[in-house]
């Protein structure tokens, strides 16, 4: 049946363009709007990869996500021709007397049905032996994990979104005292329209998005292995997460360098486009690496990210309607974990938009609370 649905877009991030594909797959009129181009480097979707895993303590919704999503990246793959999925793999580590979050992801994979192999500490590095392991209690390996691309993910969404009649559009969208979304000074109307505008949604919108969206910037380091060395290439050696230390990362893929961060939020200025690591940030990365991966010991740093992030005080994410302008809804807040859903999440927000189904209760405006590390999804 025809959809006669007018959308607007905006936010041309990994929720504003899987959200305007999959309206434009269910037949809506779609103009994606962001005020740069898709996959500028100020988003929070930008930067070379990021991991996309099951891991989820003992959170089986965000579980069962990511499984869906996973099969949704490779679906993109093939219909974009583009390489977007490596399938590495994703290494936990457990770091003794702190493995409440690990053990209830065992528990939650084995609900699921996720497939996972654990490893005593001294097994690891006769599997993967980039990684010293001393003074970790074990480890959980995910076979079917790895990392999407994603600058490229998200440009091959919105050239799919094109390909399929989806519109594009340049412009700055502003909201006023009441919240009414402006596009260049006018008033912006459409049937549907969906704000996905990250870290931006905070000062667009200071009465209903403000007040439960925190803003931070987490700063990453790609560090170049050994000459002649692959063992350091994602053919060899899979992302990791390791919260003992506050750390993940992710092996050298097309040539990147091995990404790692120790996370330490630091202030960010959205209206101030200059990206620049912290120096003791640097030293702090580094150091880590000396630990958990001694055979980068000496190698050259050849590029960073500082990359804004969206909080909520639960880590859910926002999928819900603007209480005082009916045809408004909001996708976003990422905290720190949207960006691997990507194709779930956008499916799911098209489908609210729509009214083909109400919102899920987490990821509503109202009601929203701080969780313990051992309820979070990410563990923090």
């Amino acid at each position: 049946m025809l959809n006669r649905t007018e959308a607007i877009v905006v936010g041309a991030g990994v929720a504003g363009a899987m959200t305007a594909l999959e309206l434009r797959k269910r037949g809506a009129s779609v103009t994606l709007i962001d005020r740069w181009e898709p996959g500028h480097w100020r988003a929070a979707s930008t930067d070379y990869n990021r991991i996309i895993r099951a891991i989820s303590g003992r959170d089986e919704f965000y579980t069962r996500w990511v499984r869906d999503a996973r099969e949704r990246w490779i679906e993109l793959q093939a219909e974009t021709g583009q390489k977007l999925y490596y399938e590495n793999g994703a290494l936990i580590l457990a770091t003794e007397g702190h493995c409440d979050w690990e053990d209830a992801t065992q528990d939650t994979f084995q609900k699921v049905g996720v497939p996972y192999q654990r490893f005593k500490a001294e097994d690891v590095p006769l599997h993967f032996p980039q990684f010293k392991t001393d003074d970790i209690a074990y480890a959980l390996y995910e076979p079917e994990a790895g990392m999407v691309m994603a600058q490229r993910g998200v440009q091959a969404a919105v050239g799919l979104f094109e390909r399929l009649g989806g519109k594009v559009a340049r412009g700055r969208v502003t909201t006023d005292r009441s919240e009414t979304l402006h596009l260049d000074g006018k008033k912006l109307e459409a049937d549907l329209i969906v704000v996905a505008t990250g870290g931006w949604m905070k000062e667009m919108f200071p009465k209903t998005i403000s007040p439960i969206l925190g803003l931070v910037g987490m700063s990453v380091l790609y560090t170049s292995p050994p000459d002649g060395d692959d063992s350091f290439d994602q053919s060899h050696m899979p992302c990791w997460i390791d919260h003992g230390q506050g750390s993940f990362g992710l092996s050298s893929v097309e040539g990147s360098g091995v990404k790692a961060a120790v996370v330490i939020p630091d202030e960010i200025d959205l209206t101030n486009d200059e990206r620049l690591i912290k120096r003791s940030t640097l030293s702090r990365t580094q150091s880590y690496l000396r630990t958990r991966l001694p055979g980068l010991v000496g190698q050259r740093v050849v590029d960073s990210k500082f990359n804004g992030i969206s909080i909520t005080p639960d880590t859910h994410f926002i999928v819900d309607w603007h209480p005082e302008h009916e045809n408004v809804l909001f996708a976003g807040g990422c905290s720190g974990h949207l960006y691997k859903h990507g194709p779930t999440f956008g499916d799911f927000v098209a489908g609210v938009g729509l009214r083909e189904y109400g919102t899920a209760d987490r990821f509503k405006i109202a009601g929203r609370r701080k969780l313990s590390p051992k309820e979070s999804p990410s563990g923090r």
